[in-house]
């Protein structure tokens, strides 16, 4: 008789699983919803070998057993009830999370994927925490005391891995702040190069000159960035010097002459230029302007225009460029020197 039970019962679970699982994809073929794929695919995750044992249980039941036997089996029970629904959760977080990480890889937000990777195994951790204290509960295990030892060795385990949990919630502080997504140029103390992965306890970033530099999370948060990718227009100040018997109404004239000058280029936006400094062999011009982008590329590119034409007005207009000079005066020049001249 126990024996017929168990096959009925295995044979009706069965059948209904599938029943139930052939409806509910029928039904999430007509419409354009999520969460119905997301139901039929979490239901896929009920397992054969629960249901057999739920049948097992249930034939067992009919048996003449004693009460100790029979209380034991509806614990087994309900903790093979509490394992599937730990598994149907466990499998939904999954394909929810699958799917927000690999939208943000398609927009290359790396950070956000990361973060989602890290809450991932965060939930799933604490849910089959949960399980695992409520099958325990079930055949009567002291589960306060369980807890209590298990935040006793989380404190040390904590102290042991202390750094790495640090680089783990600096990741999750990357995503979320966002000081830099890959793809970012930065600069981190004597560290200049491209974002090219951000992962739970490193970054990695390829420098200019071509080599990957692996960076701990931790370390990044604990410096000052600077994200150039970020950069809305440059802000540019040069100096040139001209020399100091440049007559004083040329020099009133030079601010103007670089004004014309940079606002005749393209895209840029012209700040100022002053007579700024006597230098040790030079009269000291200050010039400040903009670069309307971001781009490295343009902005020396703009810089080359503006020197050049430069030397070229100034060419035109017999105003020369100074360079470190030194004139030495003579107080007084010895006798036996006197009168002579350097031969030839």
């Amino acid at each position: 008789m126990a024996a017929a039970i168990v096959a009925l019962s295995f044979f009706v679970l069965v059948s209904l699983r599938g029943l139930v699982r052939s409806r509910l994809r029928r039904l999430a073929e007509r419409t354009a919803l999520g969460w119905d794929d997301l139901l039929v695919d979490v239901l896929g995750q009920t397992q054969t070998w629960v249901l057999a044992l739920v049948s097992l249980m249930l034939g067992l039941q009919s048996l003449a057993l004693s009460e100790p036997v029979t209380t034991r089996l509806g614990q087994a029970v309900m903790a093979l009830i509490f394992l599937q629904l730990g598994l149907w959760t466990s499998h939904g977080v999954g394909l929810v999370l699958r799917r927000r990480i690999e939208a943000r890889e398609a927009s290359d937000d790396g950070a956000s994927a990361t973060a989602l990777a890290v809450a991932g195994f965060i939930i799933r951790l604490t849910l089959w925490s949960i399980v695992l204290i409520l099958v325990l509960d079930q055949f009567g295990f002291n589960v306060t005391t369980l807890v209590a030892s298990l935040g006793v060795g989380g404190v040390a385990v904590a102290l042991a891995v202390q750094n790495i949990l640090g680089d783990l919630f600096a990741s999750l502080s990357i995503a979320l702040d966002k000081p830099f997504v890959i793809g970012d140029f930065i600069v981190v103390g004597e560290v200049v190069g491209t974002v090219e992965h951000v992962g739970l306890k490193t970054t990695r970033i390829r420098a200019l000159s071509g080599e990957q530099i692996v960076v701990a999370n931790g370390d990044l948060l604990g410096s000052r960035i600077h994200n150039y990718k970020r950069l809305q227009e440059r802000r540019v100040v040069f100096h040139f010097g001209v020399l100091y018997d440049t007559p004083a109404d040329t020099l009133a004239n030079i601010p103007a002459l670089v004004r014309e000058i940079v606002e005749q280029t393209e895209d840029t936006r012209f700040d100022r230029a002053h007579f700024q400094s006597f230098g040790a062999s030079s009269l000291d011009f200050e010039v400040v302007y903009y670069v309307l982008t971001a781009d490295y590329l343009r902005y020396m590119d703009v810089q080359q225009e503006i020197n050049l034409a430069l030397v070229r007005r100034f060419a035109d207009r017999d105003i020369g460029f100074a360079f470190p000079t030194q004139t030495v005066h003579l107080a007084s020049v010895p006798e036996r020197l006197a009168g002579t001249t350097p031969s030839a």
